[in-house]
């Protein structure tokens, strides 16, 4: 494949990585190993035997792109590799990549920070690990993912992934665990606006700001803003109801540590099943002064993360199922399977679900070739 001196592909990227096996047993170079699992992940691929059995198969489309004069490496070799290289060098370049290839522009738009475990991921007394990423929620593209040690580690993980994107102008979303006050100034300071759930780990402010919904002063009644969606289907009502206030002068004096406080929101959703109505109200604190039609979205945008990124990587690529499981490979596997995702997401339009456009990526060569023209 021939292409500018000054582009970098995939490959490129990626070749950066250290590689950690002793240079006299590297029968397969490494991009050989690379441009296997990605291609097999795409296909459908969910364990070392499928990637094994996928390259003995396309061998002869592989050698497109890559010589493969040892022919595909073996499951073993597979398994070997993903443990051993570092995680988080790994991560960086996945970040580079994606900056390089999309250049993303995040600009107004929503990045939702979210974490997920890897249940499948825990061997013996070892916990499952838990990968906190970065969505840019209108695009649906991953930014970028950081592994902890457990969910608890998430307040410490997100300054580091902040640390590495670039969220100027972006509004970020953050659930509850979150909602910490260096998080808060990281976000500010790398040049973006943070949109942050409340609940019982900061008591005290939550507290002020639902009462101020509560309890609202006659001149902070008549200042607040309004929005409301309504969404009907699959048997449902759903009413949500945003309320924002920008007059909280008060509260940046009681609570002056929160950096670029601006409005509080309260989100008032009602859900109708037949004859069943639930309610709840969630607060969030915010540096931006965008109105309150906008949060509205943001929130549901930040929710989305779910079904857009943690369910279609269970549902459509597996990750709770995989058996993939010591060492740095769970991590590092997670980190093709969110290139893969971001590729297909990317392809030209066939008008099928991500679980099915791996399938026929795995069927037809020409489909294939496609998603990987993207970025080789």
């Amino acid at each position: 494949m021939i292409k500018d001196e000054e582009e970098m592909d995939f490959l490129d990227i990626f070749g950066q990585l250290d590689d950690p096996r002793i240079e006299r047993k590297k029968l397969h170079p490494m991009p050989e190993i690379l441009l296997l699992t990605l291609c097999a992940v795409i296909c459908g691929a969910e364990s070392w035997d499928d990637i094994e059995m996928f390259g003995k198969s396309k061998l002869m489309f592989l050698r497109q792109y890559l010589p493969y004069e040892s022919g595909v490496p073996s499951d073993d070799t597979l398994r070997r590799f993903f443990r051993a290289i570092d995680t988080t060098q790994f991560q960086h370049l996945f970040i580079q990549w994606v900056k390089e290839w999309l250049s993303p522009e995040v600009a107004g738009k929503v990045v939702a920070i979210d974490g997920k475990t890897l249940r499948g991921s825990h061997e013996g007394g070892q916990s499952p690990i838990h990968l906190v990423s970065a969505f840019a929620s209108e695009a649906g593209i991953v930014l970028g993912q950081v592994k902890t040690s457990e969910k608890s580690n998430e307040i410490t993980a997100i300054p580091e992934l902040l640390e590495w994107l670039d969220v100027r102008g972006a509004i970020v979303t953050i659930d509850a665990m979150g909602c910490q006050k260096a998080i808060a100034e990281k976000i500010i300071d790398k040049g973006g606006d943070y949109l942050l759930a409340l609940k019982g780990n900061q008591s005290g402010l939550h507290d002020d700001v639902r009462l101020h919904f509560e309890q609202p002063a006659p001149t902070s009644l008549t200042r607040m803003s309004h929005a409301e969606t309504i969404d009907k289907g699959h048997g449902r009502i759903e009413v949500r109801q945003c309320r924002l206030s920008t007059d909280i002068e008060w509260l940046k004096e009681r609570h002056p540590e929160w950096k670029n406080l601006s409005s509080i929101i309260a989100i008032d959703s009602e859900r109708l099943i037949g004859d069943t109505t639930t309610r709840e109200t969630r607060y969030f604190i915010s540096s931006s002064q965008a109105p309150a039609a906008r949060m509205l979205a943001a929130v549901r945008l930040h929710w989305g993360i779910e079904n857009q990124l943690h369910w279609v990587l269970d549902m459509s690529f597996g990750e709770d199922q995989s058996r993939i499981r010591k060492d740095n490979a769970p991590a590092n596997v997670a980190i093709i399977r969110h290139a893969a995702l971001n590729m297909i997401r990317q392809a030209p339009k066939k008008r099928m679900s991500v679980k099915r456009m791996r399938k026929a990526a795995g069927w037809d060569d020409s489909l294939l070739t496609e998603v990987l023209a993207q970025v080789f």
